[in-house]
């Protein structure tokens, strides 16, 4: 008799909260990417809101990755309640900025939506069934610049797998030392290890990031010199910057042995202008093989060509360029669609290319760089037909 009391006076005096329209959508987006499509828990299409006095907390996961955003509101109660993630961004979305209220029934899970010309009502679900991913406990603490994070992201990212079969290759392995932090990314096919010698924590715990996690973290990312925290143990990493937090499930995998792979002896070097360089690729590319996008470089003296050749659509193109070469007359095959994508996340004006043998991989490297930091790319090649 008491609790149907209570959930009868509930239903009699919804709870609401006051705020922005712009706002609030603004850092439901941010936090909306994390949302699967077609979720294992249905409860995992909605966003989790938790109203604390003058505070909303926002929540979105996937099982493997929470994302939380907070922002001021005007409330009296506190209340927590899982509201349909779609429908709610298309409804603010579409809202001129102004301020909207909230009414939540925590007897029905009723949310109502007042604008200054309309009314919206959508059923809400109960928030105790929405798992959370708690902050890390226990783990390894270091603070970066969200600047020196993002171009760190954003220089091993491309070379990340998508292959289900070898899930150690699907993140970013990060290494940190005293005095350092190496982020490692390879897909079998190319490798970027990116080192920055500004960044340390005394630990001897590696970790591989999932890839999913890293793009999201990566679009919340200012480029300014805003601190990240961040903090770690062997099952989870946890992300905080401004209002907003992340934590994620690592992957729980041993990485490759990637200094293996990498050739020390590369007797021929090439120094070409980057920007001309990937034009001509791109042109090149054109005309290579859709299945393979193989090309072939031919470097003698200081002249580079660049050939591709589609047997099945008599498809053939050629171009010359100037460079600077040092070593033995070289032919060797690449995938273009690899080479273009490595050389275009490069900002430098000149690029530097060392080879061995056509069989072996090849190294890249800027000329210029940020000050504190060391970039290496690696590219196998293909056999030429």
């Amino acid at each position: 008799m008491l609790q149907n009391l209570v959930a009868a006076t509930k239903a009699l005096a919804p709870m609401k909260f006051i705020v922005s329209s712009s706002a609030l959508s603004k850092q439901l987006a941010a936090v909306s990417g994390v949302i699967a499509n077609n979720p294992v828990v249905p409860i995992l299409e909605n966003f989790l809101f938790e109203i604390d006095g003058k505070q909303l907390t926002v929540t979105a996961s996937d099982l493997q990755t929470s994302m939380t955003t907070e922002l001021a509101v005007e409330a009296q109660e506190r209340v927590s309640i899982a509201i349909p993630a779609r429908i709610l961004l298309e409804t603010l979305k579409n809202l001129p900025e102004q301020p909207v209220t909230f009414s939540i029934n925590e007897g029905t899970y009723g949310v109502e939506i007042s604008s200054s010309n309309g009314r919206y009502r959508l059923a809400g679900e109960s928030a105790i069934d929405f798992p959370q991913l708690r902050p890390v406990q226990k783990g390894v603490s270091v603070d970066i610049e969200a600047r020196v994070l993002k171009r760190a992201i954003n220089q091993a990212i491309i070379a990340t797998s998508n292959d289900e079969l070898r899930p150690a290759m699907n993140g970013i392995y990060i290494d940190f030392s005293d005095s350092s932090a190496t982020f490692v990314a390879t897909d079998g096919h190319r490798l970027v290890r990116y080192i920055r010698a500004d960044v340390g924590v005394a630990t001897q715990q590696p970790l591989i990031v999932p890839r999913k996690t890293l793009i999201l973290l990566n679009a919340l990312l200012p480029n300014e010199s805003q601190i990240v925290s961040i903090a770690f143990n062997d099952s989870h990493v946890y992300f905080k910057l401004a209002h907003m937090s992340m934590v994620s499930r690592l992957i729980d995998e041993r990485y490759p042995d990637y200094e293996h792979v990498i050739p020390t002896h590369n007797t021929n070097k090439l120094t070409i202008h980057r920007m001309s360089f990937l034009s001509s690729l791109k042109r090149i590319a054109i005309y290579s093989n859709r299945t393979t996008h193989q090309i072939k470089l031919s470097i003698a003296g200081s002249e580079l060509q660049i050939f591709a050749e589609d047997f099945d659509f008599s498809n053939e193109a050629n171009e010359r360029l100037t460079c600077e070469y040092e070593g033995d007359d070289l032919e060797i095959g690449f995938n273009a669609k690899f080479l273009v994508e490595m050389l275009h996340n490069l900002t430098s004006e000149e690029v530097e290319m060392h080879f061995s043998t056509p069989s072996k991989a090849s190294l890249i490297f800027p000329k210029e760089k940020e000050e504190n930091e060391d970039i290496m790319l690696l590219i196998m090649p293909v056999i030429l037909k």
